[in-house]
């Protein structure tokens, strides 16, 4: 059974937290015992109903202001597919949260308030969910209920968001109307909207194809561990550790290591299940190699014929996610790349990024707090990077800031030489 990461985005009070409250609900996927506790808090702050919006919003200053400020990760199955939900804030000060959550997503669900259309936030949602390459994205009405679930509302939304789209890189794009407070169009169809003739949200996640959205071209399998037992039973045991971030692996393949430039071939692929004939991306495997080479944390497996760029110099989108201090030409800060880290210099920060507009201010010589701008990254040794558009594993990279050791900024890779 595979696994659907989605994260849900949005303005204010569109209804994302009540929207997965409805899915777990709707999809018996929470216990008694946490629909007991909801409803108890739901009838202590009077409302009128069961607020399935506490499901998410765990934070007491969430529940308190009725919005949603940390990414919240909830987890449910049926019987086609497993999910892994990030519900995150709709606030303009909260945008790095969303780009956390997003960043690993298969799928993004933005929720747009029938009564109030599109604004602004939602094209900034939309925006940042093309910018991290999310594949799928469904545009999701909420609250047709207090529209009287009127199609031509729903067409005219469609009609607006279509035309935006247009400026973004959107390879695909689903509309579904929905009432999340009453179910309508959620879990099942709903026949409050006849003239709506396309699936309902949880039949179209757990359909929509995400096998293909995986690169399974360039093989990509960065080092994160080296494993030596020690143990009489497997006395010459040498294998390597990782997370497959692209392409496939088999018995057999020729491979080369980097930065060594050397080749050998895979003699045997290990997990804690047992042998497996190939691995793929997102498999969490163990290489054996025919031939003894000096390899550790950080170094790059690939093919021989199919190589990342063994890069220094870099271009790079990057969300600034600290208040404390700006990025400025000349700050020196750590990156981590897959599992390799390095130093790095910030050599130009070449245009700022309005979000809203998508207009670019060249004028920026900084990024703030929440800020998106293209930067030049001088590293201190190469890094195996291919573009984010191609690989989302090796484009992708977090700063550091080496006196606090808290993670400043996540980055795209544009290109790289």
């Amino acid at each position: 059974m595979d696994i659907l990461r989605f994260a849900t985005a949005g303005s204010v009070d569109d209804g994302k937290s009540t929207l997965i409250g409805r899915l777990l609900f709707d999809s018996k996927a929470i216990f008694e015992d946490q629909l007991d506790a909801v409803e108890r808090t739901s009838r202590d702050r009077g409302d009128e109903y069961t607020n399935l919006a506490l499901l998410t919003d765990g934070l007491r200053a969430e529940r308190e202001q009725g919005i949603t400020i940390d990414v919240a990760y909830r987890y449910f199955a049926t019987p086609k597919r497993k999910f892994i939900i990030a519900d995150t804030p709709g606030h303009i000060q909260y945008t790095r949260n969303m780009v956390t959550g997003a960043s690993t997503a298969d799928l993004a669900i933005i929720l747009i308030d029938a009564r109030k259309g599109l604004l602004e936030q939602s094209r900034r949602h939309a925006f940042l969910t093309t910018l991290l390459r999310v594949p799928h994205l469904v545009l999701a009405v909420n609250k047709m209920d207090l529209v009287d679930y009127s199609a031509a509302r729903f067409e005219e939304i469609r009609e607006e968001f279509t035309a935006f789209a247009t400026k973004l890189s959107v390879s695909d794009l689903t509309f579904i109307p929905i009432s999340a407070l009453h179910g309508d169009n959620v879990v099942s169809r709903s026949e409050n909207m006849p003239w709506y003739d396309g699936p309902s949200l949880l039949h179209h996640l757990e359909n929509v194809h995400i096998a293909s959205d995986r690169n399974l071209i360039d093989a990509r399998f960065p080092v994160q561990y080296v494993i030596r037992p020690q143990r009489s039973d497997f006395p010459d045991y040498r294998g390597y550790a990782g997370q497959v971030a692209g392409g496939v692996f088999k018995p057999g393949d020729e491979v080369m290591h980097l930065p060594s430039g050397l080749t050998t071939k895979i003699v045997g692929i290990d997990t804690f299940d047992g042998p497996v004939e190939q691995a793929y991306p997102p498999m969490s495997v163990t290489l054996r190699l025919a031939d003894e080479i000096d390899i550790s944390r950080g170094d790059m497996i690939c093919r021989p014929g199919n190589q990342p760029h063994a890069a220094q110099d870099l271009e790079a989108m990057v969300c600034w996610m600290s208040d404390a201090v700006r990025l400025q030409p000349r700050s020196k800060l750590t990156v981590k790349h897959t599992t390799r880290t390095a130093r790095a210099l910030v050599k130009d920060v070449q245009y700022r990024l309005d979000v809203n507009t998508l207009h670019r201010d060249e004028s920026a010589t900084s990024l703030g707090l929440n800020e998106i701008g293209r930067v030049s990254l001088r590293v201190t040794q190469p890094l195996f990077v291919d573009e984010y558009g191609r690989n989302r594993t090796t484009g992708g990279f977090i700063l550091v800031d080496e006196s606090t050791n808290a993670t400043v900024a996540a980055g795209m890779i544009i290109s790289a030489q």
